[in-house]
């Protein structure tokens, strides 16, 4: 009898499986909605209603894709899904709120291993919840199954966002002047950068297990290193209505200061006074497990801080009640000064932290 011919599911390929991961989708991706969505999922496209930009006088476009890198292995291990999502928005939606922008749309690239329905929908869930606490629309998204090339457990997420500004009021470091304040807002924890140090640190050389009760962290490592991104894009547009903003820093890879020195411009710089605040304990365990110095941990963790605003010394009691009436710990970490010679850094911290 002849053998009977290759078929796309043989190959590993569940077309079924990945329209039932739609159909359990659709309610969530319907939350995460603004009434400029027009049509509903399934296109070949999502699409937005344009005409809503005509109240700007000159709209700019902003756009950013970002992904969560090595924290999704967290989630893999944990078998929780619906929340890497909002890591995931956070990721990109507080990059374009940097500039001052409103998020406007979001889509989503998910690939797998194998197609779980339920594990797809659980991903997107967190999405749509990302994109509701952005204040922002799901559009629409692609999940691709890639048998061979990731096991039948693995899986990764990618996204990207559009949001929109008035170009006279694009933030950024021609705005900053010497005397401005340096706010800055606590994190909710790592966030979702820096996990291939802290996995390397925690499981390959301490030999800690996700399960693992830490009396510091109050709860176990797989629920700590599991906490969701904090969002920032509607406290910091909600500040830029009610008093005077300079500029915005999203604290991602890379650490505070570096991401700190891509608003600050030439001839002046951020000094921030690590007094000001006490990192969350995650990061200390980080650093004493794997006799990280403390160099290393700057350049690579947020260290308790997740975005930045610059504002005029003036404003500054103003931006912090707002922040508090939005629940957002913030607090001033420093000034912007003139930088005395010609190749200062950009920013210096110093001090100590707060026991």
């Amino acid at each position: 009898m002849p053998e009977s011919g290759s078929t796309y599911a043989a190959a590993g390929v569940d077309i079924e499986a990945g329209d039932r991961a739609v159909e359990l989708m659709k309610e969530w991706v319907k939350k995460a909605s603004r009434p400029e969505v027009v049509g509903g999922l399934g296109g070949f496209a999502g699409l937005f209603d344009a005409s809503a930009l005509a109240r700007y006088q000159r709209p700019l476009l902003a756009s950013a894709t970002d992904g969560v890198g090595t924290k999704v292995d967290i989630a893999r291990r944990m078998g929780v899904y619906d929340t890497i999502g909002r890591d995931l928005v956070g990721m990109v939606v507080d990059d374009l709120v940097v500039c001052g922008a409103e998020p406007l749309f979001m889509t989503d690239y998910i690939c797998v291993g194998k197609v779980y329905p339920e594990r797809v929908a659980a991903i997107v869930k967190g999405i749509a919840e990302g994109c509701t606490l952005a204040g922002c629309a799901l559009v629409g998204g692609e999940t691709a199954e890639h048998p061979g090339l990731l096991g039948a457990d693995d899986f990764d997420v990618a996204g990207a966002g559009t949001g929109v500004v008035e170009a006279d009021r694009v933030l950024g470091a021609d705005r900053i002047r010497t005397g401005d304040a340096v706010i800055a807002m606590a994190s909710s924890g790592l966030h979702s950068n820096g996990y291939s140090l802290v996995r390397h640190v925690l499981f390959d050389r301490a030999g800690w297990a996700l399960d693992r009760e830490v009396p510091e962290l109050g709860r176990t490592l797989g629920e700590e290193l599991l906490e969701p991104t904090r969002i920032y894009s509607l406290d910091c547009l909600a500040l830029t209505r009610t008093t005077e903003v300079h500029a915005f820093s999203h604290i991602t890879g890379g650490g505070l200061a570096n991401n700190l020195a891509r608003v600050i411009p030439e001839g002046l710089r951020a000094v921030v006074d690590r007094s000001t605040w006490t990192p969350g304990a995650i990061f200390e365990l980080v650093g004493q497990a794997g006799s990280v110095e403390r160099l290393e941990l700057e350049k690579t963790l947020n260290m308790g801080v997740g975005m930045m605003a610059i504002v005029p010394a003036d404003s500054v009691d103003v931006a912090l009640t707002t922040f508090a009436d939005r629940g957002v710990d913030a607090w001033v970490s420093g000034e912007i000064t003139e930088r005395t010679a010609p190749h200062a850094e950009a920013v210096t911290l110093t001090g100590d932290h707060a026991s």
